[in-house]
């Protein structure tokens, strides 16, 4: 059986390596810094609504100490905007048979965006992407919130640049043993532009909207973001058929709703605007069209975050103020 290296200690990774270390598949983590300490001192500790679980994962602080094999899968759970740093430190870490290195193994990108997939091919000769929807939280070292259950998730993968077949169906039936509703795209860059879209509502939590006006900027900045895809001529997939209803429960002590771009700001760590409305822009630029909502979002966001602003009160730029200013006189007429 093959054994997973989750890069990266967040919400995805964390309950993902929970969940397979529980169904008993073979795993370790990569933790660095604080979560590393926290998860070797006290397990991992995953909060459910049925109660939490202190997992015992093996963690590790770096890929090398995983002393990795040919047999290994690498998987990259960091954010989007830490995938090629990831990635740069882990691809030739030798194996631990001195026979090869790790950009031998296959690897599976769980990020947003649509960048990792080309930066993991780089080193990687197989990539299989993997969009991922889970109402997971990570706010402190070693603890993740996973409220949804028994289905703690939703995965879609394929295979990147071209399907892989065998390797698809493996990897799909590794996540359903993890308690993910999983499913093969037969065009897995499709499926993450049809996230991407959804992930734009990520970047509307950090702003002090109130949930009408929210409303109103999530759809065109998705408008704005479809239209640059017909543009460039860039698939989107249609929705998934099955329709995953993911049950959410509560969990003591914790609030929910706050997505994975909120959390980064209340954390204070890097962000992943630039590979969500960010990566609308960078395709609108270089196919020569405008991208003035998402241009604006970007902008806005990365100097709050340079000025260490909190999540919920970043103010409305100017271009997002007219968008909501005008479906309000449109309401009113």
């Amino acid at each position: 059986m093959s054994r997973y290296i989750v890069i990266g200690a967040g919400a995805v990774g964390g309950v993902l390596a929970a969940q397979w270390s529980l169904a008993g598949v073979p795993v370790v983590l990569v933790a660095r810094g604080a979560a590393y300490d926290a998860i070797r001192a006290r397990g991992l500790r995953v909060r459910r609504p049925t109660g939490d679980d202190i997992v015992r994962v093996p963690v590790v602080p770096g890929i090398a100490h995983a002393q990795p094999t040919p047999a290994d899968t690498v998987v990259l759970a960091v954010k989007a905007q830490d995938a090629e740093a990831a990635i740069a430190a882990s691809a030739w870490v030798p194996l631990a048979d001195g026979r090869g290195v790790v950009a031998d193994l296959p690897i599976l990108t769980l990020q947003n965006g649509l960048s990792t997939e080309e930066t993991a091919l780089r080193r990687f000769p197989t990539v299989v992407g993997v969009s991922i929807g889970i109402p997971a939280s990570h706010l402190e070292p070693g603890v993740v919130v996973s409220p949804a259950h028994p289905v703690v998730g939703a995965a879609w993968l394929g295979g990147y640049p071209a399907p892989l077949p065998a390797e698809e169906e493996r990897y799909r039936a590794a996540f359903a043993q993890a308690g993910f509703a999983a499913t093969v795209e037969p065009d897995i860059a499709a499926a993450k532009r049809r996230k991407l879209l959804a992930n734009l509502r990520n970047v509307v939590d950090v702003f002090d909207a109130d949930a009408a006006t929210a409303a109103v900027i999530e759809r065109a900045l998705a408008e704005e973001a479809r239209d640059i895809f017909d543009t460039a001529g860039l698939p989107v997939a249609p929705p998934s058929d099955g329709g995953i209803r993911l049950q959410i429960g509560d969990v003591a002590g914790h609030q929910p709703g706050h997505l994975s771009t909120w959390q980064s700001f209340a954390r204070g760590t890097t962000h992943e605007v630039d590979f969500l409305s960010g990566e609308i822009v960078l395709i609108a630029r270089s196919i020569g069209v405008p991208a003035p909502l998402n241009s604006a979002v970007a902008r806005a966001l990365g100097a709050w975050a340079a000025r260490q602003g909190a999540p919920g009160r970043a103010p409305l730029p100017p271009e997002l103020r007219r968008v909501d200013a005008d479906a309000r006189r449109r309401t009113v007429a």
